[in-house]
């Protein structure tokens, strides 16, 4: 377990307190919980499922009366008890627990002084509080509960895999292993939200090894990435293109009628998958094809002389 010090702040308003064991024992993924508080009006009588949750699990809460008619005054006191402990200097990161989009510009300013922040909320909790925080968190997710919600926010696993073949090629042209462990920080680093458990796995390792363009190899507890060795599939895929512009004969094959029957053949064909942005790149890589522009300025692929 990290070493990092962490304060948790929930507000009660935007939470239910069906999630605080959970939370809990997610937060011991990223180190050690120093300051636990919970904010709202606590003469509330909605407030009688939190009272016991907050007596078993040791969390302070803080008493903030809704003194003015449409005003917020739990998420006022959240920010400004926030802004005292980053002051303090006291954690290094911070846990804010809501599905509320107010503490965006929190998570924004605490970030910016070098903090860790850790969002979590439901699945209604707006973009813009997701992409605030280092790491979100859906607590349905934690419940193991389907997302079965309209406009769900899970990136295709389709874009996933591409992304990380980029990662993988990328670390290739510099000679370098892409490790598991990469993989994971620079996802989280572009989709915070990004969490493997939204796909029905427990771990990362376990989520790439289903995917057929990758293969994990372990080194004394080091585990590296790599994209499976195409070298047979690419000699079957030339020599189909090749057969395609062969039947073409002398007026040659436009590129966008190669691709389309290349797809057909391959449903599962993806040129990123060997190392080329398009597919004219991916044409140009085989060794008796060609490709001109013709009177009509479309491309067309036709065998070397």
């Amino acid at each position: 377990m990290s070493d990092k010090k962490f304060a948790i702040l929930i507000d009660s308003d935007n939470v239910s307190s069906k999630y605080i064991t959970y939370i809990l024992d997610e937060m011991t993924k990223y180190g050690v919980i120093t300051y636990k508080r919970i904010y709202g009006d606590w003469t509330s009588a909605q407030m009688g499922k939190w009272k016991q949750e907050l007596l078993e699990n040791s969390i302070t809460p803080i008493q903030q009366f809704s003194n003015t008619a449409g005003k917020n005054a739990t998420d006022s006191a959240l920010i400004i008890d926030a802004m005292d402990l980053l002051y303090t200097d006291h954690v290094d990161g911070f846990c804010i627990v809501s599905s509320d989009s107010d503490f965006t510009r929190l998570a924004s300013r605490l970030r910016e002084s070098g903090k860790e922040v850790i969002g979590m909320g439901e699945e209604k909790t707006p973009k813009s509080f997701r992409a605030a925080c280092t790491v979100f968190t859906n607590l349905e997710i934690l419940l193991n509960q389907e997302e079965e919600a309209a406009g769900s926010s899970v990136i295709r696993k389709e874009v996933i895999e591409q992304d990380i073949a980029s990662i993988i090629l990328e670390n290739n042209d510099k000679d370098k292993a892409t490790g598991l462990g990469e993989i994971g920080n620079r996802l989280v680093k572009k989709y915070s939200d990004f969490d493997v458990r939204s796909y029905g796995y427990s771990s990362l390792s376990k989520f790439l090894e289903e995917m057929d363009s990758f293969e994990l190899r372990k080194t004394n507890n080091v585990v590296t990435v790599r994209l499976r060795d195409n070298r047979t599939r690419k000699q079957e895929l030339d020599d189909f293109a090749v057969a395609m512009v062969r039947g073409s004969g002398k007026n040659g094959l436009e590129l966008a009628a190669l691709g389309n029957g290349m797809h057909r053949k391959f449903a599962d064909f993806k040129v990123k998958d060997y190392g080329y942005s398009t597919f004219s790149k991916f044409v140009q890589s085989i060794s008796q094809l060609e490709i001109r522009e013709n009177k009509t300025h479309n491309k067309v692929v036709f065998l070397k002389s």
